[in-house]
């Protein structure tokens, strides 16, 4: 089957293309999961003949292969959560013997292999949550005797240890979640039994994994997510029993965990979102309980956390998602009550915080979203109205927001998703309508003026594939994207 053509390369254009129509016809292969090693890009994909498997691409047709069939013949081993470290990929998968388990690659098909068959035989230990450290990968294991527990490897199978039994006995799970490295420490959810699931701390041993604080006393939970490591402390959300689930941050002593503020006060949720850092502030989303869900800030006191903008005046949420960094703005979509969720940006201030353009004119929704940042331009799937749910770029003006091509031509949707900025490239997953769900890239222009972008914008360990819940046009809705999840 021939290629669908990209567009022409010039100074002030991308260039998008199908990588390769990797399962030929029109069943799609649904890439996924990538990551980026030695200037090659690794994902999981199924090419109708054996199953979902281990792919990689120099971001050609010809360069584009199967890496290797870790679970033989049609069977599926369905690599998950690829994570770099150290010059390999850790994920997982199953290989048709031992269950799910940890996998690693340097990229050559003989240097792909499975770690540690951590729950013997059959059954899967499941690894999840990964976080490097110090040379080492950290994850969630369940290894059949001490439950879903914290553990490293070093890339060995020698290496790969239980780092701590958090709640002992078999049967019982600590189930650490959330994990996020800060100042030679990760930090995690967990739960050992007598406090609830908690804020745990690790410095890779057994007697230096510890509870931080048992932030909602005895055998209640605060339930800490969405760790966000800035300016020497970790920001999370945490329910301790009086206030609801707000903002909190830690230097990782007890005393040094505190509520930052009650921003929906009494036992009502705030429910703080999307932590992402601008400047010397921590931007979120959150409900305080009279103006909505609207976009917040804070400095890391109570006093310095405030609303932004009250984008959908008075009750109404303008339900900010998707917020996303780029040349001292971040960017993400709002419903300021008018135009329905549409593309905005914010410099950190009210005034600053600006529609940059209703794509969908009126009160229909583009939804635009998730963002991911590339040479100075923002891009987003969004839906115009007319070209159902494609790929679009943004500079942050209204003219300089466009489509960038209507991959499945006319009112239908090629649902554009696993946006991952790697090797100088977007890669996603898109249907033009002939060729099903395949790899997608965009690249930037040759030359132009661009904001250059302040942060990586490598995906995070674990994305949801799209839900099957229609939009007001009846097409795939994408999911919510949050930091640092638990998955």
């Amino acid at each position: 089957m021939a290629l669908t053509p990209a567009l022409p390369a010039h100074a002030d254009s991308e260039t998008v293309a199908l990588v390769k129509d990797i399962q030929t016809g029109a069943g799609g292969s649904y890439p996924g999961y990538l990551s980026e090693l030695g200037g090659k890009i690794y994902f999981a994909a199924d090419d109708g003949i054996n199953g979902m498997e281990l792919w990689v691409t120099d971001g050609t047709p010809g360069g584009t292969n199967m890496l290797t069939d870790i679970n033989p013949g049609a069977g599926s081993s369905a690599p998950r959560r690829l994570n770099k470290l150290d010059g390999k990929i850790y994920f997982s998968a199953i290989d048709g013997t031992h269950g799910r388990e940890l996998w690693t690659t340097d990229g050559t098909p003989g240097g792909t292999n499975m770690v540690k068959d951590i729950n013997p035989g059959p059954i899967q230990s499941n690894p999840f949550a990964f976080a490097p450290m110090a040379g080492k990968m950290y994850f969630a294991a369940d290894d059949g005797a001490n439950g879903i527990e914290l553990w490293s490897t070093d890339g060995t199978s020698g290496g790969t240890t239980l780092v701590k039994d958090i709640w002992p006995g078999v049967g019982n799970s600590g189930w650490p979640s959330y994990l996020a490295e800060m100042g030679g420490k990760i930090y995690f959810a967990a739960a050992d039994g007598p406090n609830g699931r908690e804020l745990w701390s690790s410095d890779g041993t057994n007697i230096g994994t510890t509870l931080v604080k048992d932030i909602n006393p005895g055998f209640g939970q605060s339930n800490p997510k969405w760790m966000s490591a800035f300016g020497g402390d970790l920001y999370f959300v945490a329910d301790d029993g009086l206030t609801g689930r707000e903002l909190w941050s830690t230097d990782g002593t007890g005393p040094g965990t505190n509520l930052i503020k009650d921003i929906n006060p009494g036992i009502d949720n705030g429910y703080p979102s999307e932590l992402t850092a601008l400047g010397s502030n921590v931007y979120f989303h959150a409900d305080d309980g009279t103006n909505g869900r609207e976009l917040w800030t804070t400095d890391g006191t109570g006093s310095g956390t405030t609303q932004v903008k009250d984008i959908n005046p008075g009750p109404g949420n303008s339900n900010p998602r998707y917020l996303s960094l780029l040349g001292g703005k971040i960017y993400f979509q709002a419903n300021d009550g008018s135009n329905g969720l549409e593309m905005w940006s914010t410099d950190g201030t009210g005034p600053g915080t600006n529609l940059v353009k209703d794509i969908n004119p009126g009160p229909s929704n583009s939804g635009p979203g998730p963002f991911i940042a590339l040479e100075g331009k923002m891009y987003a799937t969004a839906d115009d109205g007319s070209n159902g749910r494609e790929l679009w770029a943004t500079d942050g003006t209204p003219t300089g927001t466009t489509l960038i091509k209507d991959i499945n031509l006319g009112p239908s949707s090629s649902n554009p998703f696993y946006l991952s900025s790697l090797g100088g490239r977007i890669y996603f997953q898109a249907d033009d309508g002939v060729s099903g769900v395949e790899l997608w890239s965009i690249t930037p222009p040759a030359t132009s003026d661009v904001i250059k972008p302040d942060t990586p914008t490598t995906p995070t360990d674990e994305k949801v594939p799209p839900k099957k819940g229609p939009n007001k046009k009846g097409h795939l809705a994408t999911p919510k994207s949050l930091p640092n999840t638990g998955a």
